[in-house]
C-alpha cells in the first residue's frame, strides 16, 4: 500500500512560536526558526498485537514499520522500504552478559557507532527530498566524538550537501579524529581550542544568523528530528527478539546519555507503546540531568567536564526541552523552564545517574573479567549505570535488562590497552585509518570567525 494518501503528521518547535510543518521541512531545516526543537504534534501509537509480531521480523522490517508512523503522506511505502534497506544492511548483536541482563552493540556499522543508525537514515531521507524536489543544503553539525565521522561518512560524496563538522580538538580520539578528517571531497572539518558546548553554539548562532539564509543551512546532530526517529527503532528491535512471550513483560534499558538524543529516542518509543518499566539515564561526570532529577531544579554545567567517555562531555544537552516537553512542561533553548514538567513522572519513568572516571575504568575491568564482556567508556557508563540501579532498587534477576554499549572499543584503543593489556580487534571500518591523510581547519570559538569561513568557502 502507498501511504502518500494519508494524512500528514505535523511537526511544532518545543518553544511554540514557530508554524507547523511537515517531516520534510523539519528535516531539511533541522532547527525551527524560533530556535526550539521540532517534535510531532502526536506521537503515533503501536497496538499490543502490532509489537509482538515484531518478533518474526527483521531489523528492516522493523524501521520500515516505525518510519511509516511518522512519514505517511509523505514517502510512499515502496520508497521507505527501499531506503531502510540500504540503510540497515549489518549486524546488531544482542550479547548476553549475566541473567536477563544483555548488551545490545550499536557499533556495528560503517563507522563503528550507534551513531550509523541515525546518520545513514537521515543521509538517505534528505538526498530522496533533494533529488525529488531539486536543491541543496549545507550541514552544519557539532561532534563530541561519533555524530562527526557518521554524518561525514552517511554525507560524503554527495552533489547536493556539503557537510561542516566542528569538534574540540582536545576531547576526541585519534581514530575518531580521523574518521572524519580523512575524507574531504564534500566534508569540511574544524577543530576548535573549545568544547563540545563552544562548538554546538556556533554552529545555533549560524543558524540563526539571517545574512547566512542563502546557504540554506540545515543541521545533522541530534537536535534534527530526522536522527531521532531513527533512535526509536532499536528499541523496538531489541525488545522484541529478547521477550519471552509473557504478556506483561517490560524491559529496563540503561542508555549511556551526552546530548540525550539517545534517549528520547527511546522516550518516544515507550510513548509509542513500546513496555518499558524503567530507563535507566546513566551520564559521565556531567551531572546536570541527574541533578535536574534529585532537585527539579535545572542548571547547566558550564564548562562541561571532561571525561574518558568523550562523547557525553555535555554540560547542556540539546534535547532536553523535547524530554521536558514530554513531560508537559517548557523550556528554551539556554535551558530556561517556562513550565515545569511532571517531575513525579519523570522520576517514576527514569533513574537517573552520574558515573565518574574511576567508576567507569572500574566497571571496564569488572565486566571482562566476571563475564567477558569488552565495553569502551560510554558502555561501560550505560553498564555501570544499570549495575546500580539492579543495587539500589533490588530488582529481580529475572528482569529483562538491555544496557546501549554505543561505540566499537576499537575506538578507544589507548584506554583498553590501559585496563585491559590488550588492543580490541579493529572492525573493517577501522581498518587502515592510520595510513590516510588528514585535512582539517582550526578555528578560535569566535562566531565571527566562523561565520567568515562559511561566507568565504560557500557561496549561494
Amino acid at each position: 500500500m502507498d501511504n502518500t494518501d494519508n494524512r500528514k503528521l505535523l511537526f511544532r518547535s518545543t518553544n511554540g512560536r514557530a508554524p507547523a510543518v511537515s517531516f520534510e521541512q523539519a528535516l531539511l531545516k533541522g532547527l525551527a526558526p524560533d530556535g526550539g526543537l521540532y517534535m510531532p504534534e502526536q506521537i503515533p501509537a503501536f497496538t499490543a498485537e502490532e509489537i509482538q509480531k515484531f518478533s518474526d521480523m527483521e531489523y528492516h522490517e522493523i524501521a520500515l514499520a516505525v518510519g511509516k508512523k511518522f512519514l505517511a503522506g509523505e514517502i510512499p511505502d515502496e520508497d521507505l522500504e527501499r531506503i531502510v534497506r540500504d540503510a540497515y544492511n549489518y549486524e546488531i548483536p544482542l550479547e548476553h552478559v549475566l541473567d536477563n541482563s544483555f548488551v545490545m552493540r550499536l557499533d556495528q556499522g560503517p563507522t563503528a557507532s550507534f551513531k550509523d543508525f541515525a546518520a545513514r537514515m537521515m543521509g538517505r531521507l534528505m538526498q530522496y527530498f533533494l533529488n525529488r524536489n531539486g536543491g541543496k543544503l549545507l550541514i552544519l553539525t557539532a561532534t563530541s566524538g561519533d555524530t562527526g565521522s557518521a554524518i561525514a561518512n552517511a554525507f560524503y560524496g554527495l552533489d547536493n550537501v556539503n557537510v561542516v563538522v566542528l569538534f574540540p580538538e582536545k576531547e576526541v580520539t585519534d581514530r575518531q579524529r580521523k574518521q572524519m578528517t580523512t575524507l574531504g571531497k564534500n566534508v569540511s572539518i574544524i577543530a576548535l581550542n573549545g568544547k563540545f558546548d563552544d562548538c554546538q553554539a556556533l554552529v545555533k548562532q549560524a543558524f540563526g544568523d539571517s545574512e547566512l539564509d542563502y546557504l540554506n543551512l540545515s543541521s545533522a546532530n541530534s537536535i534534527n528530528i530526522g536522527r531521532l526517529i531513527p533512535q526509536t527503532m532499536y528499541y523496538f528491535y531489541s525488545f522484541a527478539k529478547l521477550r519471552s512471550g509473557d504478556p506483561g513483560e517490560k524491559a529496563v534499558f540503561s542508555v549511556p546519555s551526552g546530548n540525550f538524543g539517545d534517549l528520547c529516542g527511546g522516550l518516544i518509543a515507550k510513548k509509542m507503546g513500546l513496555p518499558v518499566d524503567r530507563f535507566v539515564v546513566a551520564t559521565n561526570e556531567n551531572d546536570e540531568y541527574p541533578r535536574f532529577v534529585e532537585s527539579g531544579f535545572y542548571e547547566k554545567l558550564v564548562p562541561s567536564r571532561n571525561c574518558i567517555s568523550s562523547a557525553m562531555n555535555v554540560g547542556h544537552p540539546s534535547n532536553i526541552p523535547r524530554l521536558v516537553q514530554m513531560y508537559g512542561g517548557t523550556m528554551d533553548e539556554n535551558g530556561n523552564i517556562g513550565t515545569a514538567p511532571d517531575m513525579e513522572l519523570i522520576r517514576k519513568d527514569m533513574y537517573a545517574v552520574s558515573i565518574n572516571d574511576e567508576e567507569t575504568q572500574a566497571m571496564i575491568s569488572e565486566a571482562y573479567k566476571e563475564s567477558g564482556l569488552v565495553l569502551e567508556p560510554h558502555g561501560s557508563v550505560g553498564w555501570a549505570g544499570l549495575q546500580s540501579y539492579l543495587k539500589d532498587e533490588k530488582v529481580s534477576s529475572e528482569q529483562l535488562c538491555i544496557s546501549l554499549e554505543t561505540a566499537h572499543p576499537a575506538k578507544f584503543p589507548e584506554k583498553i590497552r590501559e585496563i585491559l593489556a590488550f588492543d580490541p580487534e579493529l572492525p573493517p571500518s577501522l581498518q587502515g585509518l592510520e595510513d590516510k591523510e588528514e585535512s582539517f581547519e582550526h578555528l578560535p570559538t569566535e562566531y565571527d570567525a566562523f561565520k567568515e569561513f562559511l561566507k568565504s568557502n560557500y557561496t549561494k
